[in-house]
């Protein structure tokens, strides 16, 4: 059974072990999704460690919900990005829409308003799949009332049997008012609340996420989540009344692994959790115990309530129409303990789920992989896929999709966000070289816009870290990720790690996606185009120079774009686009250079192209 799980013999005789016992059914299960590589990061959570994490504006680092920066004035922005890959590959619109719907709670957990949403896609070619996917981020975003701003789309015969949809979200809170997920309060009643339970998602954290895909892969369409955009609306809204009106110690949503994942979590600095699962909403007949504690239905959350406000909670979960059940209390056993009809039916310590799950050193071998022809259908326009998305909604959005960074009003100030989420460039297959492109591709298109980059989120994505060309390929991204953020002097605050993405043994390329997050001192003064009479030149140099300078003078200009895939050609085309008059020249570029149009800047490496006709 344990092997039918995901788990190894070696690591089944260490639960035994840590446990003094053989575990149960209900407790196998709990341990196979909380020790999957998914949840557990058995194969990334050392490397990982690597990335520098802390900063004078760090407000919460990894290791909760989302990462927090302080944006000063009493703001704060909550951010991340994660993987919901296979999901989308074997179920392309619910796997996209409920990546969506997962990321949203994860910035709701922190108590945090989204205000933005950004995806990552790679795919083969723009087929029905693709479309599919961008219809499921359409659905969720645009029916949950939060603007999809920015992202790319890269397509590559490499993805064609293993896809990527990796989303972001940003959300605004209060500096002072950063929730987080540890349950407290001995006594404390533990509330879920969301949408009914059912056995959609069972298994998705182990038997579709950490393992490859190959044939038989249809069949793991029960294992994909069912999202329903309309309760997850009424459930960010009650949400965020909760945390307002400090009705909620701590808040969870429940994402991969369900309940086990949610709880395993809240306990893990000391508390305890009971929790009574035939207390638990559920919408399908004779669930089992186990069933209902790894379930990964979509649009709940679990609050940690005092006992005297339970009324209240009741009362708001009541008029935002949300199910919602006491389930359990917070303890001083330290144990995550299972009951159902008062019977115990599991009992693990909850540090055996989390700080005792394996952590594996990858072995590496280098493997270096050719670089990849550019596929041309990459550089066409991409307005038909993010014209599907609401851009505007929330009233924000100051700079829409089509050029680098979007920028959002930080209201009723005229401060604001700039924010991006790039991959590797086209072709690229030197995973180090791919980590610090990333980096620089995301941040610098967050200068370009005017924007101080302040922090980094990634999602990692490569094949399975048990071969060692591929624990070489991980570690080596992880390397060029950090010690670009180190020059940049920028800290990772949070992210995720998707692996085994692979498909009958073949692999992805080394894929790191990168968000970045930055300040805008003015959005009046965002570059919004350049003009007739504009003079556009090339500005080149060191990379972490140029961005520097970017920020620094952006407001001085009508225009900075970056010259990426299809060099500048490409680059001026997407500028002209954006801007309305068209400009062009057949001069060359390196990739990291960047077109500036307006005043005459201070930058020594600097090539003049042109005027704006």
């Amino acid at each position: 059974m344990h092997e039918a799980l995901g788990l190894t013999n070696s690591e089944y005789s260490r639960i035994a072990d840590l446990l003094a016992r053989e575990p149960n059914h209900f407790e196998l299960a709990v341990f196979s999704l909380l020790w999957s590589e998914h949840c557990g990061y058995k194969h990334s959570a050392r490397l990982l460690k690597r990335l520098p994490s802390s900063g004078e504006r760090v407000l919460q680092g990894p290791g909760e919900n989302a990462g927090v920066i302080d944006l000063g004035d009493g703001e704060a922005v909550a951010f991340k990005v994660e993987s919901h890959n296979h999901p989308s590959a074997v179920e392309p619109f619910q796997g996209a829409a409920t990546g969506v719907g997962g990321i949203l709670r994860d910035i709701v957990a922190m108590g945090a308003r989204p205000v933005a949403l950004l995806d990552g896609l790679r795919f083969g070619a723009p087929d029905w799949s693709f479309r599919r996917a961008v219809a499921g981020i359409g659905h969720y975003g645009n029916c949950v009332g939060v603007p999809t701003v920015g992202g790319e789309a890269v397509f590559d015969e490499a993805y064609a049997g293993n896809c990527l949809v990796n989303a972001m979200c940003v959300g605004l809170l209060p500096a002072e008012r950063v929730t987080r997920a540890g349950a407290r309060g001995t006594g404390n009643v533990l509330v879920l609340y969301g949408a009914t339970t059912g056995r959609d998602g069972i298994g998705g954290a182990s038997v579709l996420a950490s393992q490859e895909l190959g044939e038989g892969s249809a069949e793991k369409r029960p294992s994909v989540q069912v999202g329903d955009p309309f309760t997850g609306k009424k459930l960010i809204e009650a949400s965020l009344e909760l945390v307002e009106a400090g009705l909620v110690e701590s808040l969870q949503d429940c994402g991969a692994a369900g309940l086990a994942s949610s709880l395993a979590e809240m306990a893990r600095d000391g508390a305890g959790v009971d929790v009574h699962l035939d207390r638990v909403p559920l919408r399908e007949e004779e669930m089992e115990p186990w069933e209902v504690m790894i379930s990964e239905s979509q649009e709940r959350m679990v609050a940690v309530v005092r006992p005297e406000r339970l009324a209240e909670v009741e009362a708001v979960l009541a008029r935002w129409e949300l199910h919602h059940a006491p389930i359990g209390e917070v303890t001083d056993t330290e144990e995550l303990r299972a009951f159902w009809d008062d019977e115990l039916v599991g009992e693990i310590p909850a540090t055996f789920l989390t700080d005792e799950c394996p952590r594996y050193e990858v072995d590496r071998l280098e493997a270096a992989r050719p670089r990849a022809e550019v596929d041309p259908v990459n550089l066409e326009p991409k307005e038909w896929i993010y014209e599907q998305y609401d851009q505007l909604v929330l009233s924000r959005t100051v700079r829409r999709p089509g050029l680098g960074a979007a920028v959002l009003q930080l209201r009723p100030s005229w401060r604001g966000l700039a924010v991006s989420l790039d991959g590797p460039p086209l072709g690229e297959r030197e995973p180090r070289a791919a980590g610090r492109q990333a980096v620089l591709d995301a941040a610098r298109n967050v200068a370009c816009a005017g924007g101080e980059p302040l922090a980094l989120t990634d999602c990692l994505n490569f094949g399975n870290p048990e071969k060692p060309e591929i624990g070489w390929e991980l570690a080596e991204a992880i390397e060029g990720i950090a010690e670009t953020a180190e020059a940049l002097g920028i800290p990772v605050v949070s992210g995720n790690v998707s692996l085994y993405n692979e498909t009958d043994g073949r692999a992805i390329p080394p894929t790191p996606v990168v968000g970045c997050v930055g300040l805008v001192r003015d959005v009046r003064e965002v570059p919004r185009g350049w003009r007739p009479g504009d003079r556009v030149s090339l500005a080149e140099g060191d990379d972490v120079e140029l961005i520097g300078w970017l920020w620094r003078n952006a407001s001085q200009l009508s225009l900075a774009q970056d010259v990426s895939d299809g060099g500048l050609g490409h680059a001026l085309a997407e500028a002209s686009a954006f801007s309305g008059p068209e400009f062009s020249s057949d001069a060359e570029a390196p990739y990291g250079s960047v077109v500036i149009a307006g005043s005459e800047p201070d930058w020594p490496n600097l090539r003049e192209l042109g005027t704006v006709a």
